[in-house]
């Protein structure tokens, strides 16, 4: 299998020589112009947790990249902070950052004729919108997902972003001191990650997980920990198996893939926003995804995990095993049916 099918048209072509003459400018060699190359993009940026640390993720995945004797190159993208922007104006640009970020993408990727693309994300609209350019693009791809935050604490109280939320009614209503106000806000986002519960950006990353579009625990592995960083390194090998057996994203993404995806979002609990994520990720390579979809998958799947922001309280047990773990184990063996197409 020819790997570098779409980056030999700049690095090949006798007729192009100032494009060549930019790759030997940027450090390649002539048998870096050999290989295929695979775009990096990073939706990182300083301004929100959620996004922090994403390149330096994006960083330990160009390494792995290089070691898999492929040609990695960092690109970033935009991202827009539901959780700075709520309650804004701001959040006139939210939904618009989505297709932004895809036609970003795409334009980077089809401009510079990338082979394959690994996109490092952790926010609501960069996950989807990575998947939009994937499905147009249709190469080789893998999304890693930032992972989410550690929770935080205040006498004793575990926090998320929500906890702000709540504090504020609380110290309207007279029900929370201003010294115990501000510990809240001070200490509900610990670092990086993205927002702790399953909101939009879980939601996203165990739907995408499912579909077979990140690699097996992605969803699950903590922004910080020891499992993200091997995550990294573990999307090289699977983006080199993909540009191997020319493994592309409309193979991966069908319409049995959604609906497991669908399904993993019903059995957590998660966010309304996959309807509209998944509807347009669909579109992109061809699917045909209703609401109706959504209906008939929510008829028969049982919501199973008890996480926020639900929070249902579901108190079953089974085997002497809380339903929680039930639920977690259950989506994790979905997820790695849908991903052994990523890792051969």
């Amino acid at each position: 299998m020819e790997l570098n099918k779409y980056s030999k048209t700049i690095t090949q072509d006798p007729t192009l020589p100032a494009s060549q003459a930019m790759l030997y400018g940027i450090g390649l060699t002539e048998h870096d112009l050999t290989k295929a190359q695979v775009g990096i993009v990073s939706t990182g940026y300083d301004g929100n947790t959620c996004n922090m640390h994403l390149n330096a993720l994006a960083g330990e995945v160009k390494q792995a990249v290089w070691d898999q004797e492929l040609v990695g190159l960092i690109f970033h993208t935009i991202g827009v902070s539901d959780g700075i922007a709520n309650g804004t104006e701001g959040m006139r640009y939210s939904l618009v950052s989505r297709e932004v970020i895809a036609d970003s993408i795409e334009t980077v990727c089809g401009a510079q004729y990338y082979d394959a693309l690994i996109a490092v994300v952790g926010c609501d609209k960069n996950m989807p919108g990575s998947l939009i350019a994937m499905g147009r693009l249709n190469r080789p791809a893998i999304m890693v997902y930032g992972g989410s935050i550690a929770g935080g604490h205040w006498k004793g109280k575990a926090l998320n972003i929500v906890s702000a939320f709540e504090a504020l009614g609380e110290k309207l209503s007279n029900k929370l001191s201003e010294e115990d106000f501000k510990g809240i806000i001070r200490n509900s986002c610990p670092g990086a990650g993205a927002c702790g519960g399953m909101y939009t950006a879980n939601t996203m990353a165990a739907a995408i997980e499912a579909l077979g579009m990140a690699l097996p625990g992605s969803s699950s592995f903590p922004a910080l920990g020891k499992e993200k960083s091997k995550e990294c390194h573990e999307a090289a090998k699977a983006i080199l198996n993909l540009l191997q057996k020319d493994i592309k994203p409309r193979d991966i993404m069908t319409f049995k893939a959604f609906e497991n995806a669908i399904a993993i979002v019903m059995i957590l609990g998660g966010s309304t926003n996959a309807v509209l994520h998944l509807i347009a990720m669909a579109k992109s390579v061809g699917v045909k995804i209703t609401q109706e979809d959504f209906q008939r998958i929510s008829d028969h799947t049982p919501l199973l995990a008890d996480l926020k922001p639900s929070s249902v309280a579901i108190s079953a047990r089974v085997g002497g095993a809380p339903v929680r773990a039930m639920a977690l184990w259950m989506s994790s063996r979905i997820c790695c049916w849908r991903a052994v197409s990523l890792t051969g």
